[in-house]
Formats: structure tokens, sequence, C-alpha cells
């Protein structure tokens, strides 16, 4: 039987009782993995294991494909109108709210990050984005294609299948509904892979679906390590479509194996390194406030933190000061405490990892400003960091550091600066602070990224499409444009008069 997680909050912000199982969530069921192995989930305030979860392997990816395969023929699909399909996304919405401390203090617990940010932003976020999605299931339509009066051609746009997803660690909840959700409402079956160092939201929102009503085999759920689980999610034969969020490096392998399979159809939510641009004009102290969000905000652990800041000569003085003060002044500790604004980093591989990065920046001749060592003697903490004196060769400017690490570059030549925030293999996001609206709208414009934001950052909504350019990714999640990534377009033509 698999392991039943307990687990007793006794915290300034949260006090409660959680206990769920944490198997295999495959054809409506709880189960272990056929090997009967578990893997251990850590905390990462302090590096001691929460509890365990089932390992599933690719023989466990078989059975659920098998679960989806059926769901999808027989009670999920163009068996299931959208209605009602829509119906039970807003059930599960309404039992998210209800759970709404339970969700957050689980996504602190496992993931790191503070409480105030999983209750005020993480879980509503997620909520909104299941009701809105469930708002389109019941209006995926074609078109009547104009060609002749003897004939009558139109397009229907119906559902792929059994789709693998595969998600990362620092949005755990989040990344779960952002994929999960357009699946469904479009009438797609799903395999997914929590990442195994932040499972337990996933988990804990299969109970809730299985409350909400969803048939069995809609959504499974398989916890395992990337190069089983997720190698055979992207390279199964009878997984149609696959949707990854996560490093550029696995990417290309997901994209390879999907190549080297079926030729599936892939969604890829990739890296960044984006930049935000501060102009003269910008409001001083707005765009000090946004520019400490926008690199610090989840530990550093986000796809978009605008970690190159680039700051006109004009202001830089001033904004140095007052960036590096709003840095010092970052809470950083316990994420169950109410005053805290950064929590430790996902483990200790991303621990060494960012550390790695901050002894390279130094060997290479950069200066730290601020920061740069750990916080505290347990756990995997890290100071609020800033570097200065930089070069665009240097690793710390060009490679995504995924931690609370941040450069400021002095520029001057307002033409030069859109080279330098486009001299990057990534394509993500960026953002501008202006007060002049002509120049805001330009450089926006002339900006090779996927999002942009200006004079605000890291600002989503679930109608605004998300996704890369360059090496940041194939496709784009949320809004509209997100149901293209679930359905294949049939053209229909019907004979009504021509004869042979």
């Amino acid at each position: 039987m698999p392991i039943v997680f307990t687990h007793e909050f006794n915290t300034p912000v949260y006090k409660g009782k959680v206990s769920f199982n944490t198997g295999l969530f495959i054809n409506g069921q709880f189960v272990d993995g056929l090997d009967g192995t578990t893997i251990d989930v850590v905390n990462p305030t302090d590096s001691k294991v929460i509890t365990s979860v089932s390992e599933g392997t690719q023989k466990d990816v078989d059975l659920a494909v098998d679960a989806a395969e059926k769901a999808f023929e027989t009670t999920w699909g163009l068996n299931c109108p959208g209605n009602k399909r829509g119906l039970l996304l807003n059930k599960l919405a309404s039992l998210m709210e209800e759970h709404t401390d339970e969700l957050a203090a689980l996504e602190t617990l496992d993931n790191g990050k503070t409480f105030n940010t999983a209750r005020s932003w993480d879980v509503p976020t997620a909520i909104t984005c299941v009701r809105y999605f469930a708002g389109w299931a019941d209006k995926i339509s074609g078109r009547v294609i104009e060609t002749t009066e003897e004939r009558f051609t139109y397009t229907r746009h119906e559902p792929i299948g059994v789709v693998g997803q595969i998600i990362p660690w620092n949005f755990p909840l989040l990344m779960f509904i952002w994929k999960i959700a357009p699946a469904l409402a479009t009438g797609n079956t799903v395999v997914l892979k929590p990442s195994e160092f932040t499972p337990l939201t996933a988990i804990r929102m299969c109970h809730l679906a299985q409350e909400a009503g969803f048939p069995p085999g809609v959504l499974n759920i398989v916890t395992g390590y990337g190069n089983t689980v997720g190698s055979a999610i992207s390279s199964h034969m009878r997984i149609h479509k696959a949707a990854f969020t996560g490093s550029t490096l696995v990417g290309r392998k997901i994209m390879e194996a999907a190549a080297n399979s079926n030729l599936k159809n892939v969604t890829l939510e990739l890296g960044g390194k984006s930049p935000n641009i501060i102009f003269d004009d910008a409001d001083l102290e707005q765009a000090v406030r946004w520019a400490m969000l926008g690199v610090f905000f989840n530990q550093g652990q986000s796809c978009i933190a605008g970690s190159r800041i680039f700051v006109q000569e004009g202001i830089y003085d001033e904004f140095l000061k007052c960036f590096t003060e709003k840095s010092r002044s970052i809470k950083v500790g316990d994420p169950f405490a109410p005053d805290t604004f950064q929590g430790p980093q996902i483990s200790k591989i991303q621990y060494d990892r960012i550390m790695g990065y901050i002894d390279s920046g130094k060997k290479e001749g950069a200066r730290i400003h601020l920061g740069g060592e750990r916080h505290g003697s347990e756990g995997y903490f890290i100071q609020p960091t800033i570097f200065l004196d930089t070069n665009p060769d240097m690793r710390i400017v060009k490679e995504e550091i995924f931690g609370p690490v941040s450069v400021v570059i002095k520029f001057s030549d307002e033409e030069d600066i859109v080279r330098q925030a486009n001299d990057t293999v990534y394509g993500l996001a960026a953002a501008v602070f202006t007060k002049d609206v002509n120049q805001a709208i330009t450089t926006a414009h002339k900006l090779k990224a996927g999002s942009v934001w200006v004079n605000c950052y890291g600002l989503a909504d679930p109608n605004t499409p998300f996704g890369g350019f360059k090496q940041s990714g194939i496709g784009r999640e949320m809004g509209e444009y997100a149901l293209n990534n679930y359905t294949e377009v049939k053209s229909v033509n019907v004979n009504l008069g021509l004869k042979m």
C-alpha cells in the first residue's frame, strides 16, 4: 500500500493537519509503483526528509497511458461535452478555494517559497487559471470555409488524445494547473510527471480531482525521475503530445526523444536571461521596487527573472544606491515566518549550482557589491547578490543562474541598449522602465522576447499568452493561444452536388 503522508503544521501563519496518500495516481486510484520503490521528499529549509512518495518507472507510465487511452475513448474526449468538462474544472477550482491554506502550506513545505507568497499569489493565480480554461471548454469551435456551392467545407478542432506533461519544481502547483487546465478543457487525457523535488501539491490535487468527479484515467500522475519517467513520457509511442517546462538542456532532450519516437507535437517553455532596461526618465522608486521583485522573487528561481539590469548612466548611481538598500532589506529565512520574503533554494544541487556561478563571477573579475554568501547554517539559503563591473562574456551575464543573483550594468547609448539586451540565446521576457510612451513602445517592439513589461515586471494573467523566442521555447501557454497546443485541426469536405 502507498504511504499516507500526515503532517501537523504549527506555524505563525498556518496551523492545520494534512493527511493523504502519496502513491502514483493511475486510473483514479493511488497505487505503489510496480518496482515498489520510493523517493524521499526533502524540506529545503532544514534538509530533513518530509516524507516519501511512490517512484514510478516506464512500466508505470505504460499503465497510466493505458488508463488515459481508455478514458479518452469512453468517458472523456469527444464523449464528454465541453459544458460538462467546464463544470468539472470549475468544481475543481472551488475545491482549491476551500483548501487554499492547505495547498499553500504544502507548497511552502517542499518548495521553500514563503507561505505568504504561496497563499496570496501561487494558489489564487492557479485557481483563476482553472476557471479561465473552464470557460473555454464549451467554446472550442471550427469554421465554415467558403469553397463552392457544390461543396460544404468546415474545420473541427479535436482533442489530440493522451498528452504527456512534465513540470518543474519552482512553481509546482501553478505549473501543474498551467499544464492540465487547457489540456482537460479541450478534451485530452493527461499523464503528468511532477518534479521529484516538489510532488506534494500535484498528488494532493489528484485527491481534489477525485472529489470533483473527474472520471478514472482522465488525470494520471506518475512521480519519478527525469531519466526514467520523463524519458518514458517523451518517447512513448502512444503519447501524441508532450509539454515541458524546465531547462533548455532538458528541453532539447525531450524534443529529440519526440522526434525519434512518433514525432509527437511538442510545447516547450524553457530558460531565460531576461533584460530589465531602466532609462533616465523612469520613476526611480517604482523601478527599484519592480527590479527587486523581478530578480529576487521566488528566491530568484524563475525563468523570467530580470537578472540583467541595464540602467542608464544619468540615474545609475542613485538607482544602485536605492536598489542596494532595498535588496539589503530583504528578510531571508523561515518561509513560514510572516515577514520573510526569501526562503531557501530548492535543493543542495541547486544551492551548489548557484554558489558555483557566484564563484565564477569572482574568478572572471566581476565585483560583488552585495551578498554572495550562504545565509545561516542549515538549509539552502543564499544571500541576495548583486554583481557590478561585469562584461558580456562572463557566465553570470550569459547563463541562466536560477537563483538570487543579479548583475547591474550601466549604459549610455540608447540605440545600443537594445543590441545588448538581445545579446543572449534566450528570449523569454524583458522589461522597460520609462515615462516616455514612445520610447517604451519602440523599445518593447525591438526586444526579442515573448513577454515585455513596461513600467512593471512579471505580471501574468491566464488570458495572456506566455512563451519564448529563440532558445526559450516553442509554443505559447495561457490564453486562447494555449488551446492550439492541445487540439488537432481537421478539414471536412462534403460533396453536395459534384458528379464524376
